[in-house]
């Protein structure tokens, strides 16, 4: 284990079109990665996530598997440091890319699962019927009582909690509207649609998360080489028989992402490396605990800079 190194994992809305390239062009190897993804998935994954078109990379079936193979890919490049995190995490879709970073499941089959899990999420809620915002300036409680009060217009919970001051809403159309309308009300700064074509986390997503639990039933999973803090309670796991009951929880709850990076404050973890595209869940760590260093690895220039620093933390 190296001491206080924590590895956290993005998820959707992290996209976008050349994620990845320049790592790939770097690192020779990551190509076998990308085939054996591609062969799972019956496309080219490489050209999508260079290439795009942006339409195709945001649609979630498209879009989960993009950012998995983009993480792993990411990951693999962090080799040469040896590594060994005190615990890792992911952001919805990136609790994939956490588990397979911990050795509790295959690479492949997290491709071809994620694939899944998109495409259940796409058909579980008719195009154009749900609706996702970012809601800024308001106390998790706060959100709770818009969402309880806004239900009488439909389906609308609280996805994620993603900081102090940053809750995500979503769920039926009509009904989200009214949580915004009743949330500026209560003194939110501002109220943001986001560019998420399915209302994850919420309890319209039950009907997927029971398709996928056939899915992850047949899918063979392996003890943890660290622990996980999961999506759905941020509770750290380890086993292999908790991981399937764990991942079908967390589709229809809440993602505690604000709890989750607490809990691995306290297990120890005071660096915290987010592999993987973008730099959305480092803004996040960063307003929840603001003594935490923070370090990427997305393209050669931060990868080079992760790579120096981990350097100095294994030798001191």
């Amino acid at each position: 284990m190296t001491p206080g190194i924590g590895f956290v994992f993005p998820g959707q809305g992290s996209q976008s079109v050349g994620m990845g390239q320049a790592l790939y062009e770097g690192h020779p190897e990551l190509k076998q990665l990308y085939d054996e993804a591609s062969s799972v998935l019956g496309y080219d994954v490489a050209a999508l996530c260079f290439e795009g078109p942006a339409e195709r990379l945001n649609l979630t079936e498209y879009t989960q598997p993009a950012l998995l193979v983009s993480s792993i890919a990411a990951l693999t490049t962090l080799a040469p440091a040896h590594v060994k995190p005190v615990a890792v995490a992911g952001h919805s879709l990136g609790e994939y890319s956490a588990l397979v970073a911990a050795g509790g499941l295959a690479f492949r089959d997290a491709v071809g699962l994620v694939q899944k899990r998109g495409r259940y999420m796409a058909e579980a809620v008719p195009p154009g019927t749900g609706l996702v915002a970012a809601l800024l300036g308001l106390t998790a409680d706060i959100v709770k009582d818009v969402c309880r009060e806004a239900s009488a217009d439909g389906i609308v919970a609280a996805a994620n909690f993603n900081s102090p001051g940053q809750v995500v809403i979503a769920g039926e159309k009509a009904a989200v509207e009214r949580a915004i309308e009743l949330a500026k009300n209560k003194g939110c700064k501002k109220a943001i649609p986001l560019p998420v074509s399915v209302p994850v986390h919420t309890p319209l997503m039950q009907q997927a998360a029971d398709r996928l639990a056939k899915d992850l039933a047949a899918v063979q999973w392996g003890d943890l080489t660290a622990p996980v803090v999961n999506n759905a309670e941020a509770k750290p796991i380890t086993k292999a028989a908790e991981i399937p009951p764990s991942l079908v929880r967390q589709l229809p709850s809440s993602v505690l992402w604000e709890e989750t990076v607490h809990t691995m404050g306290k297990m120890g973890v005071t660096t915290f490396v987010e592999i993987g595209p973008g730099t959305v869940l480092t803004g996040l760590i960063k307003r929840i605990l603001p003594d935490a260093a923070l370090l990427n690895v997305h393209d050669p220039k931060s990868l080079e800079a992760t790579l120096a620093v981990l350097d100095v933390k294994r030798n001191a």
